[in-house]
């Protein structure tokens, strides 16, 4: 048995050596990067150290990122991943969503409702992937290194609310085309804007509810202005990290591969966090225990009914998915039929594009 134990403390041992040693012999390479709003859980926990520990010690200081965030920076989300084409940024993190007015694929694994649960939405999202990432490449310039989620995107209302038929004439928030296609469809009214604006709008009545994750709501204050939280699901707005191919291109063979290495553990990190958020969102709103991630709120929780239930999968299936199918086309279509479609258990119908 001491042989066994000092046998294998060895191998351990000389593994870490031969890794140190690869790290070691990285060239130095200094990454600049654009990354998602400060406030959020993921970018707290995940994201910030990723790039501002992580990649240091996995390379014994030899990568290393300049790193900033959107909001601190007054950079819009709808805008990031033009400053990642540009090169002004090495590497950009954003909601993938937003970026469906440049092409609707980018829509296509978070349509408002399809999904559920976080483990149907990352099986959605992972067989969507390569079509997103041929078309950012094509479009952007960019390599799609990385996905992640936030918790359920639910709504936040300023005043009472009993249900899905109470939204009918309300004022709001949306944050992408899908999300209005099922808003407009249950009777209210759109207003895009970015995340950063809904907390004074909720306070001024600008808008009467607003759509975001239950966790991401609730660091950035959220429970201090709505009191009403329906938690029917319409999406996890998930956000993509990407890479400037000029500038992946530009680092070493052996930064590629060790940068490759590091984008897959950040994904599942992504997830992992996005997982954990989704368990303690609604607790912290209405404060509950659980509440570890968060801020304990007072809100009001309201019920889903089986009705609202049924209405969301009508929704879905006759007005999200059509509109989805005509922008994005027939062949489009076909494909996430192939894909996305048999991981929900949902068909676009083509004849109706």
């Amino acid at each position: 048995m001491t042989m066994r134990w000092t046998t294998t403390a060895a191998l351990t041992a000389l593994l870490l050596a031969a890794t140190a040693a690869q790290a070691a012999e990285l060239p130095k390479t200094t990454i600049k990067v654009v990354g998602n709003y400060s406030n959020l859980l993921q970018t707290k926990e995940v994201e910030k150290p990723f790039w501002t520990e992580k990649l240091a010690k996995d390379s014994n200081g030899q990568v290393t990122a300049d790193y900033n965030n959107q909001d601190i920076l007054g950079i819009k989300d709808f805008s990031l991943l033009r400053l990642t084409q540009a090169g002004v940024a090495d590497a950009g993190v954003g909601d993938i969503s937003k970026m469906a007015g440049d092409h609707p694929v980018f829509e296509g694994c978070d349509l408002a409702g399809i999904t559920t649960d976080i483990a149907t939405a990352r099986k959605a999202c992972d067989v969507w992937k390569p079509v997103m990432a041929e078309a950012m490449k094509k479009k952007f310039n960019a390599r799609l290194v990385a996905l992640g989620n936030n918790p359920p995107i639910v709504f936040w209302c300023n005043k009472p609310i009993a249900g899905l038929d109470d939204l009918k004439g309300k004022k709001v928030r949306v944050f992408n085309t899908t999300q209005s296609d099922f808003v407009s469809a249950v009777g209210a009214t759109t207003i895009t804007m970015a995340f950063g604006e809904v907390v004074p709008a909720l306070q001024r009545n600008v808008v009467d509810c607003a759509l975001t994750g239950t966790l991401s709501g609730n660091t950035a204050g959220w429970p201090e202005v709505a009191t009403h939280l329906y938690p029917l699901p319409v999406g996890w707005s998930i956000y993509y990290t990407a890479v400037n191919e000029g500038s992946y291109a530009g680092w070493a063979p052996e930064v590629q591969a060790f940068m490759d290495k590091e984008f897959a553990e950040l994904e599942n990190m992504n997830w992992d966090i996005g997982g954990q958020a989704t368990e303690q969102g609604v607790n912290c709103n209405i404060g509950n225990d659980p509440c570890t991630l968060g801020k304990k709120g007072k809100m009001t929780l309201v019920p889903l009914s089986d009705a609202d239930k049924a209405k969301r999968e009508d929704v879905v299936q006759n007005v999200v998915l059509v509109k989805w199918g005509k922008r994005c086309g027939k062949e489009c279509a076909a494909k996430w039929n192939d894909t996305v479609g048999k991981v929900v258990g949902l068909t676009i119908p083509l004849d109706k594009l």
